[in-house]
């Protein structure tokens, strides 16, 4: 269409309200200049560009756009940063202070009464809470943890812990759990409110805890604590640093601007461009709402947050240390993009675009919620149209999100249609790079994407995480088997189209490449290069997986349902399958044509499960793989087996100025990846009490068995007459202590078996991963 004339309004941090608001009587606020368009006449007439002039504007409330302030297709409405400096936008406020020593190199300085401090910039670097234990950037886990962190015996140094946090990884390391301490008990123990940001909640983990907000613990250079009732900021500055000279800032806002629409009237046709957003408050303690059957909860919200949009735009920004989600796509939002940006250091997630619970059919919250087939509405489709749909982000830099938040991913996909991430690079994250929530509505685009250095402090992931726990699903496979064979379109409900991830490069060192869990189905997954984790399928229909190249690793098939329609060929991988609780008889739909760069005899393990009877092995011919190029050399043996080759060139961020930023992924020096024979065939069974065991073994038992490690004993048979069995213990249970020992491997438990003779004995194992308790006498 046609762009119309443009009009435009002129904002500076030194200009004044009552001014015209033209270039040389610019406003002062970003408020004045939106109410200025609104009054002007000519929205959806004209383009209209409001100029913001360089500095810093701290914004005493949220900005809001309402359909009052849309644009119209030929005629948009742009904010825009002009050149000659940064522009910024920031929910915090700048303190004029009169720092003073304290003790022990620790500065104070009197702030006004009734402020309130969610973060300490200074000199525009955020600063740490005064926490136990200190920071430590060298400990992968929580920067630093100490099993004592919230103890009653460390609580006792404490006079005023009121409004310090605690925060704790899940046992599993699925993500972390937040408390505020409210005060303590008389017998000197803490209590507490949160925990509620976990959607499959649990005891805390043992060891992986932290404590801040706690004057007592300001013992380190960059930590600080405000005690908001005597008005008193404490800093501890690191050496050389003068205070005097400082930028102080400090956080207030939860969100720095509002798109607030509906399906009704929705804002239309603002676009957001070269703008710095910082100074957004953290907001994990908002964390209650449960998504649709996932791990997690969220807070609807963040810097920038977005409900009833269409065509609205943010570009060619900078996120910078904001403290909760970066940008909130929520409920219904059309065609919303974002482009060119850099996100950063956020306390949660990059994008995250999340619909209304309300408008899935059946929608079950929480993963072991009750669930009645009988009563299952089977009309496909979502019920509503409140939704995120046909969105885009793309050539954006995406790095280390979920500062505060472990359980968050770069870019989050929850009960959405049609979202596409296109050539985007995202590292070091706490957790999945991607993750999408479940298959509602399916339809989404992964392409050319760079993501790795992922689930850096989680565990039982991947660098693509996603769930399928749509309403066909069922904790019980033999349920959905029986189901879905009563009900073939079961599946394909909620995920109306494929959900496709090709062109990508991959790394995750603490988990899979790619990792398709509980359920997720309707997938394509197509030219990707997986440089470390390979790619994990646990069950779910309808994945078609071709043309991949795993270095070092191979293809996880997880629990497989039956007639799952699977199909996995034309790949290049580097050992034997990985199973984990795979049924006997074939496996898909065809697992065929893939070759296995690999010199022992991989490719005809599992000829008993219908695998590989056109497969072959041996040198792929890659043609400069120490640079990143695993194409194959013309003559490669893969060729004739169908793959082809794809451009390794292209992943990650175009444009210069990003591409000169990012970084890119280790390369791994290729190795001969042995078979994993253990989950094959075992030759020499070993028994304790009678009962067939072995070792848990990797990553995918891990997964499998919903393990808090890689460790554990697995009972493969148990006779009914069996101590074990008549104690309760059934097949598939994993023995992880005795006595409150651990036992991580067999050799341990029969050492445990040789004392147990006339002895009571107290054995916890995790079935389902729930944990249970049983007393054996022998």
């Amino acid at each position: 269409m046609k762009m119309t004339q443009t009009s435009g309004f002129y904002v500076s941090p030194v200009g004044d309200d009552a001014h015209s608001g033209k270039k040389n009587q610019p406003f002062a606020t970003l408020s004045r200049a939106r109410d200025a368009v609104r009054a002007s006449g000519r929205l959806g007439k004209e383009a209209i560009t409001v100029h913001l002039l360089p500095g810093v504007y701290y914004l005493p409330e949220t900005l809001v756009f309402t359909t009052d302030d849309s644009g119209a297709a030929g005629a948009p409405v742009v904010y825009q940063g002009e050149p000659g400096g940064e522009v910024v936008l920031s929910g915090g406020l700048k303190l004029e202070l009169e720092w003073a020593p304290y003790r022990d190199g620790i500065m104070q300085a009197k702030v006004p009464v009734g402020l309130k401090i969610d973060q300490l910039f200074i000199n525009g670097i955020r600063q740490n809470m005064a926490r136990y234990p200190n920071d430590d950037p060298t400990q992968r886990m929580m920067h630093g943890y100490a099993a004592d962190a919230f103890s009653k015996e460390r609580a006792a140094r404490w006079a005023a812990p009121i409004g310090g946090y605690m925060h704790a990884m899940h046992p599993a390391h699925w993500g972390d759990v937040h408390f505020q301490i409210t005060g303590k008990q008389p017998d000197g123990s803490l209590s507490y409110e949160g925990g509620w940001q976990n959607n499959r909640g649990s005891a805390l983990h043992k060891e992986h805890r932290f404590v801040e907000n706690i004057f007592e613990e300001l013992d380190a250079p960059g930590e600080w604590f405000h005690n908001a009732q005597t008005c008193v900021l404490y800093f501890y500055p690191e050496a050389g640093m003068d205070l005097e000279k400082a930028k102080v800032e400090v956080v207030r806002l939860r969100h720095l601007i509002d798109f607030k629409g509906d399906t009704a009237e929705s804002v239309k046709f603002i676009t957001l461009r070269g703008l710095t957003f910082r100074h957004a408050a953290r907001t994990f303690m908002e964390n209650r709402e449960p998504l649709n059957r996932s791990d997690w909860t969220i807070y609807r919200g963040g810097a920038v947050f977005l409900e009833g949009t269409e065509d609205c735009q943010i570009a060619d920004s900078l996120f910078d240390q904001v403290g909760g989600n970066t940008i909130f796509v929520n409920a219904y939002n059309r065609r919303f993009t974002v482009r060119g940006c850099l996100i950063q250091a956020s306390g949660a997630s990059g994008v995250a675009f999340v619909g209304d619970a309300k408008a899935v059919r059946s929608p079950l919250l929480n993963y072991d919620q009750p669930f009645d087939y009988a009563k299952l509405d089977r009309t496909a489709g979502p019920l509503t149209d409140n939704y995120p749909s046909d969105c885009l982000v793309e050539d954006c830099l995406i790095t280390r999100t979920g500062w505060f938040e472990r359980q968050t991913a770069s870019i989050q996909i929850s009960m959405s249609l049609g979202i596409t991430v296109r050539h985007c690079s995202i590292y070091d994250v706490p957790r999945a790079g991607i993750n999408i929530g479940e298959g509602c509505w399916g339809g989404h685009v992964i392409e050319g994407c760079d993501i790795f250095d992922t689930v850096k402090e989680t565990g039982d992931h991947g660098s693509f995480n996603s769930w399928g726990r749509d309403r066909f699903w069922h904790p019980d496979i033999a349920i959905i088997n029986r189901e879905v064979a009563a009900d073939p379109q079961l599946p394909m409900l909620d995920v109306l189209k494929p959900i496709i991830l090709r062109n990508n490069r991959w790394r995750c060192d603490h988990g899979w490449d790619i990792d398709l869990d509980d359920g997720s189905s309707n997938y394509e997954i197509y030219n990707n290069l997986c440089l470390n984790g390979g790619i994990k399928n646990r069950e779910g229909y309808k994945r078609i997986v071709t043309n991949n190249i795993m270095v070092n690793n191979s293809f996880h098939p997880h629990a497989w349902l039956v007639n799952s329609g699977d199909v996995f060929k034309h790949n290049i991988v580097m050992g034997a399958y990985c199973p984990a609780v795979m049924h006997g008889g074939k496996w898909g739909q065809e697992i065929d044509h893939n070759f296995f760069a690999t010199h022992d005899d991989a490719c005809t393990r599992f000829a008993d499960n219908g695998c590989d009877a056109h497969s072959l092995a041996g040198d792929p011919m890659f043609v400069e793989p120490a640079s990143g190029n695993y194409q194959v050399k013309a003559g490669s043996p893969v060729l004739k087996l169908g793959f082809k080759n794809f451009p390794m060139d292209q992943f990650g961020v175009c444009r210069p100025l990003l591409k000169a930023m990012a970084r890119t992924p280790e390369l791994p020096q290729i190795r001969d990846v042995p078979m994993d024979a253990s989950r094959v065939l075992v030759k020499d069974p070993l028994y304790f009490c009678q009962a067939q065991v072995r070792d848990i073994d990797g990553l995918g038992d891990r997964s499998a068995y919903g393990l808090p490690d890689e460790s554990g004993v697995l009972l493969l048979e148990i006779p009914a007459e069996s101590v074990l069995a008549k104690a309760g213990l059934i097949k598939d249970d994993v023995i992880f202590e005795c006595n409150g020992r651990p036992v991580r491997t067999v050799s341990g438990l029969l050492e445990i078996q040789e004392m147990m003779a006339g002895t009571v004995f107290k054995f916890s194992a995790i079935r389902k991963q729930q944990v249970l308790t049983v007393e054996v006498n022998h």
